[in-house]
């Protein structure tokens, strides 16, 4: 998910906030922030094999195991890490945000975190969402302007927080929708989010639709167009985020009874994202066992201090003692 310093300001931006201000009236007062008890342990890529160092394309860079003794941490769905890769942000799927300090070893390795905040996503009335089927936020992306788009599920909505020093604790406006993506499958529906180098966003699926294709939906500051993500064997979209070259790095998770739980990483070509397009791709890397992974589901992306792309991805553990939170770094390499 790119951040303001990898592109210019769009004029986009300014017809999308137009949209947003006849939507809605004024923000509301920010929600109360809590501090956050968190461990976290270190973990290698492959623990059998303590000499590899890389999968695919990626080069391990730090992993962290995180737990926490507060029972509203976990379900980590969505992930935004600043450009300085000082501060993580990210959503739950109970409609809890949090932020963290990460901490790097002398070579620029993840290596910890730490001074976490936890909080309550508020609704548009500005009341602190709490309908169960208004909890579950799946993906979120920040715009050039500072704010954030979340999304979510069973009751499929995106919602925009403005930017500024509370961030998530704001007051969102509701975004515009097609009737196309109020009608998706409750639990299959808006489960990636990104937003692209001119400024449009980019909203994915996670189940296919007729033909094995996957729904996906362009704004372009007025309104929505529609497109797919192809299909490549039984993986399913979980995140996305864009690279500093403007191309889609697309998250997707695989799971069968005899298969288990597979993870593989997409890289899109910026040309290929249009109106009515078919998206393609080609593998960057998949993880298998007996490599450090749990069911994947936030990925962003920054510069690191020498220029290298580092990629960063967050585990949703369903808030289940059989699953990890992890927050796993690593470089792109070409």
């Amino acid at each position: 998910m790119p951040h303001s310093h990898l592109r210019p300001r769009h004029p986009i931006l300014a017809r999308t906030a137009l949209v947003f201000l006849l939507l809605a009236g004024p923000l509301g007062a920010a929600t109360a922030s809590e501090t956050l008890p968190l461990s976290a342990i270190g973990r290698g890529l492959n623990a059998e094999n303590r000499t590899q160092k890389s999968v695919g394309r990626l080069l391990w860079r730090g992993g962290l195991e995180i737990s926490s003794s507060d029972a509203r941490f976990g379900g980590l769905s969505g992930l935004l890490i600043s450009p300085d890769g000082q501060t993580m942000t990210a959503i739950t799927d109970h409609a809890h945000w949090l932020t963290a300090r990460l901490n790097y070893d002398d070579m620029g390795n993840l290596s910890g975190i730490g001074d976490a905040q936890i909080g309550r996503l508020s609704g548009p009335t500005g009341a602190p969402l709490s309908r169960k089927k208004n909890l579950d936020s799946e993906s979120l992306t920040r715009l050039a302007d500072g704010s954030i788009w979340v999304g979510f599920e069973r009751q499929n909505r995106i919602l925009h927080y403005p930017s500024g020093p509370q961030g998530l604790a704001n007051r969102p406006r509701p975004v515009p929708q097609l009737p196309a993506m109020r009608k998706l499958l409750t639990n299959d529906s808006l489960e990636a989010l990104a937003t692209l180098s001119d400024g449009r966003v980019l909203a994915i699926s996670e189940s296919p639709v007729e033909g094995g294709e996957t729904n996906a939906f362009l704004w372009d500051g007025q309104a929505w167009a529609e497109l797919r993500l192809a299909r490549h064997g039984q993986f399913k979209p979980t995140g996305a985020t864009v690279l500093p070259d403007g191309n889609l790095l697309v998250l997707e998770r695989r799971f069968s009874a005899l298969g288990g739980l597979a993870i593989r990483l997409r890289l899109v070509d910026a040309g290929e994202i249009a109106p009515g397009a078919l998206l393609g791709g080609e593998e960057v890397a998949v993880f298998r066992p007996p490599l450090t992974y749990d069911n994947m589901e936030g990925i962003d992306v920054r510069r690191g201090r020498d220029g290298e792309i580092l990629i960063y991805l967050v585990a949703d553990d369903n808030f289940s003692l059989l699953q990890r939170t992890l927050l796993l770094m690593f470089e792109l390499m070409p």
